[in-house]
């Protein structure tokens, strides 16, 4: 088996790694943070490739594609797993990078993180495409509204992709996780319900991966609370959400 992960480096993206290397499956991580990244790939038994990447840019990560599949093949599986989460706000004229960035970052490198692949899959008439959105992409959350968006666009991205796939023998995943502990949770100081650990819910999405679901919450109590939300009347959700806590309003590298 042969994996293709993005942000790697920390988080879900790390735990993807070290659940395919239980596996022996050869991999290929990226992320901006080598050293973080390094570390991580020197600690898995298993044969990886790193890319010190940002997944804005497209032409390095076609060039990193291009680079994994003339050394190991065509992966089995590609995991566009790098995303960025930060409180933003619209009547602040300072926080459109932050908005940019987030949903370039979480969006367009979904787009990036495939394409390379594509043809090759095509070609082999076989792989498995799979997008990391977020429960947050069900309705929008007061204070998180690019990362809220972002994570729309992406549900919708990979909802369109998957009926592109299917005839040409390429499944589609959405893995719409909800609170998992990982850096980018930690930083969260309200209540997050059904908290779950990354190795299982990465274990978990797996599972779902490798059984060709369309889409799929972790946990699974949130794919509940997730079909509640769906169907909240506007003007009860916003009664609702009017004291919900928000995201914390801090200033990232990635800018």
């Amino acid at each position: 088996m042969k994996v293709f992960i993005t942000g790697a480096s920390s988080g879900i993206g790390e735990a993807f790694a070290r659940y395919y290397a239980s596996l022996g499956a050869t991999l290929g991580l990226v992320a901006r943070r080598g050293e973080l990244l390094e570390k991580i790939a020197a600690g898995l038994p298993v044969p990886v490739a790193t890319y010190v990447v940002d997944v804005r840019d497209a032409d390095a990560l076609a060039r990193a594609a291009e680079d994994f599949i003339e050394r190991f093949g065509v992966p089995d599986i590609v995991i566009a797993n790098a995303g960025v989460s930060r409180g933003t706000l619209t009547e602040l004229k300072e926080d459109g990078p932050a908005f940019k960035a987030i949903l370039e970052i979480n969006v367009l490198g979904l787009l990036y993180t495939f394409q390379p692949f594509i043809h090759a899959m095509k070609a082999r008439g076989s792989g498995s495409l799979v997008g990391v959105a977020s429960i947050a992409g069900v309705r929008g959350l007061p204070g998180a509204g690019a990362y809220s968006a972002s994570k729309a666009a992406a549900i919708s991205y990979l909802e369109s992709l998957r009926v592109e796939m299917k005839p040409l023998g390429i499944d589609v995943t959405t893995i719409a996780p909800g609170y998992i502990k990982t850096p980018m949770t930690d930083v969260n100081s309200y209540a997050m319900p059904f908290l779950m650990d990354a190795d299982i819910a990465v274990a978990k999405m797996a599972w779902a991966i490798a059984n060709k679901r369309r889409f799929v919450v972790v946990p699974w109590q949130m794919g509940w609370l997730a079909r509640f939300m769906r169907f909240i009347p506007p003007f009860l959700w916003d009664w609702a959400m009017k004291n919900a806590p928000k995201k914390a309003h801090l200033k990232w590298d990635w800018l």
